[in-house]
């Protein structure tokens, strides 16, 4: 008689069966991250005084015995060989390791093409996180309804306002069982406001069979293509190289998770908790605000302690040099060696390594880029956005701008100069006053 191999089941989170692997793209995205990722990638990028990775290795290291931690990418293998050395000593007990892809395989096929490493230690089950959301990661919980409910997946949602659901997976889910009974990526009708926070828990007996079936449906019935000018016209009886290479991209939202609903065992975990994507370069200034106010209210070492100049949260790196006669705050932080002068007044902004903020400067809702100069009695603004709006642009005279000011690398803005509601690419001089501008 033939022997299955059986697994025991293990009880919680507690037992050595758990892998988490972090999404974390490649260069030619995160275009809308720019200027800000021209010089950095998004997931190294820092927010709330650590890179935005960081903040999902702190709570993997919460979960009790993750075997390992893969994270899945198409960026060179140099650009995480620091931050994986760093990240050694500060997670001593989760081995850290970086699978590079040489295409775009999409969020799924990332994970499908390195099943083997994966599944290596033969863990149960695999936590799915994407590197650009910012929120508290409940893994543990989500872990203790995957056992409760002897679960195959599940997804971790939040509501949104109902205008906003529709830029977002959307879940519709019975309200009693929690479980995923219909799943659709940016539909283009309302059918819920509870939204795919992009963090996920599979068992690997389910997530790669999955995957695996959608990849054979993929080659056995090609897509039609729509071709946007004539010029495709006779290209589009032959099937090319570059047309078989995109069956190769699936994506989890498109792909997987419709399908993950139908098979009964895919449940929600509804977080009440903060959630933010970090998409634009802008959405990292309300990122911060949350980590900071979530790193004041588990009462972190790290933040600057309040006082008449700091008002709380706030993150002041030890090498920074910050006048004492400045004042800072809320939701500011201030990067390695940056200097902020005599009566400047920094809030709800990011200042990156080595910014100058002259004296009695003031910047508000902005991001100052490395090396950047903010120059005396200049004033360097945003617009601030309601807390629960998940968009970082505004409507100004009928134009479309960005609501968080952002200075690119080694920008310099002249003194009593005004710069509002504007992108400034690196390495350019502002001598005169500008506004709702991208200044190339």
């Amino acid at each position: 008689m033939l022997q299955v191999p059986h697994r025991e089941k293990s009880n919680g989170a507690s037992g050595k069966d758990t892998k988490a692997v972090i999404l974390v793209g490649g260069p030619s995205r995160g275009t809308r991250f720019r200027p800000l990722s021209l010089d950095v990638p998004k997931p190294l990028f820092d927010v709330a005084g650590h890179p935005i990775i960081w903040h999902c290795l702190t709570a993997i290291a919460k979960v009790p015995s993750i075997q390992e931690v893969c994270m899945i990418g198409y960026y060179d293998e140099s650009v995480f060989k620091d931050f994986i050395k760093e990240a050694a000593t500060e997670f001593p007990n989760l081995p850290i390791k970086y699978l590079r892809e040489y295409q775009a395989l999409g969020t799924a096929g990332g994970l499908y093409h390195f099943r083997d490493a994966i599944l290596k230690g033969r863990p149960e089950r695999i936590f799915v996180l994407n590197s650009d959301v910012c929120c508290s990661f409940p893994l543990n919980e989500m872990a203790k309804l995957f056992d409760d409910k002897d679960a195959e997946a599940v997804i971790l949602g939040t509501r949104v306002s109902q205008d906003a659901a529709n830029n977002f997976g959307c879940i519709v889910s019975d309200q009693h069982s929690r479980r995923v009974l219909h799943y659709v990526e940016k539909p283009e009708s309302y059918i819920s406001n509870l939204i795919n926070c992009g963090v996920y828990l599979f068992s690997v007996d389910a997530i790669f069979p999955s995957i695996k079936t959608a990849i054979k449906r993929r080659t056995d019935r090609p897509r039609l293509l729509s071709y946007p000018s004539s010029e495709n016209l006779e290209s589009s009886f032959m099937a090319d190289e570059d047309e078989e290479r995109k069956n190769e991209v699936i994506r989890l939202e498109q792909d997987i998770l419709s399908d993950l609903a139908d098979s009964k065992q895919f449940f929600v975990h509804e977080t009440k908790d903060f959630w933010r994507q970090i998409k634009t370069a802008g959405s990292a200034v309300p990122a911060n605000a949350l980590y900071l106010q979530q790193a004041q209210q588990t009462g972190s070492k790290e933040l600057a302690k309040a006082s008449a100049n700091i008002l709380p949260p706030v993150f002041i790196h030890p090498s920074a040099q910050v006048d004492p006669t400045a004042k800072l705050g809320p939701n500011v932080s201030i990067g390695p060696r940056a200097v902020i002068g005599a009566g400047a007044r920094v809030k709800e902004s990011i200042v990156l390594e080595d910014a100058e903020i002259k004296h009695d400067a003031c910047v508000l809702y902005s991001i100052v880029g490395w090396n950047s100069r903010v120059g005396a009695w200049a004033r360097v603004e945003g617009t601030p956005t309601p807390v629960t709006s998940h968009s970082t642009s505004i409507v100004k005279n009928g134009v479309k701008v960005q609501s968080i000011t952002i200075l690119g690398k080694e920008c310099g803005v002249g003194d009593e100069v005004r710069v509002q509601n504007c992108v400034c690419l690196p390495f350019k001089e502002l001598k005169r006053d500008v506004a709702n501008e991208v200044i190339m």
